[in-house]
């Protein structure tokens, strides 16, 4: 599905949050780790639980120095309606113009559909990749499964 692998460096980009603001991964290294999400669109029923259910892990995730980023190809008003909607306090990253770009970048683009796929790397301080899993589009993924691999980074 991707080109990327684990040990390689994560591609670095700049994105606009749901509030307008642009981030960049690179600007985290060095300080915190990185959870990156990429999930295919706010509002729908697989998509909306697993961001609700990383809204009650986020807390946990930056007690740990780890930088929650969710990554969609969703207009940025429409995060910001979902975030508002559903009290998510996490960035939330358009990658909608250029349409994919960055999803493109990390091997989850999904063509026919024009979304990002149901995708999450693990980045360690360094910027590099250090797990990464890849769902089909109707199947949610485990939050546990992020926090081990977390743990896995905090005990290397």
């Amino acid at each position: 599905m991707t080109a990327l692998e684990v040990g390689a460096q994560a591609p670095d980009f700049e994105l606009r949050d749901q509030h307008g603001q642009r981030v960049r991964l690179s600007a985290l290294r060095g300080s915190k780790a990185v959870v990156m999400v990429f999930f295919p669109s706010a509002f729908s029923p697989v998509c909306s639980s697993e961001l609700s259910t990383l809204r009650e892990a986020a807390p946990e995730l930056a007690r740990a120095g780890v930088e929650l980023l969710t990554v969609s190809c969703d207009p940025m008003f429409t995060l910001r309606a979902f975030s508002d909607r559903e009290r998510i306090e996490y960035r939330m990253l358009t990658d909608f113009w250029p349409h994919g770009e960055v999803s493109t970048a990390y091997g989850v683009f999904d063509g026919d559909f024009g979304c990002s796929k149901r995708s999450t790397f693990v980045i360690d301080q360094d910027g590099t990749i250090r797990w990464f899993v890849h769902n089909a589009m109707p199947d949610a993924r485990s939050v546990d499964d992020y926090l081990g691999a977390l743990e896995f980074l905090r005990s290397r």
